[in-house]
């Protein structure tokens, strides 16, 4: 019972991407105790089974989170929205990252030019 899942076959991809993103948190962070256990010399046992029990606790707790009515709910409808959303296509992207290429450039120059004005007319009226 409490490790049914709530409605199993809706919102497939965005648990498991969760689940994934969740996972790799968990995995990187108990990778990390592991070697900080590990390097303060307490033993095998305890720098190997404390970040594994912690990475079991978590999946579980992710597991009851994600078949939580309200969690599921709120997954189900993000995944929902999602699928309404109008993507761009590759050449709109292309073309719109290309723009902000250009004016980045073109605003780095004419900032360049600002400031050499300003450092030249500042050091000529000024002597600094």
């Amino acid at each position: 019972m409490i490790f049914d899942i709530y409605k199993p076959g809706q919102a497939k991809y965005t648990r498991l991407g969760s689940a994934f993103g969740f996972g790799i948190v968990v995995v990187l962070g108990c990778l990390l105790l592991y070697q900080k256990l590990e390097g303060a010399d307490m033993g095998l046992w305890v720098s190997t089974m404390v970040p594994v029990g912690i990475c079991a606790g978590f999946t579980v707790l992710f597991f009851w989170l994600s078949s939580k009515p309200s969690v599921a709910d709120f997954l189900i409808s993000a995944e929902g929205e999602m699928k309404k959303v109008n993507w761009s296509s590759r050449k709109e992207i292309a073309v719109s990252t290309l723009i902000v290429i250009v004016l980045v450039v073109v605003m780095a120059f004419l900032l360049g030019f600002a400031d050499l004005c300003f450092q030249l007319f500042f050091t000529e009226v000024f002597g600094l």
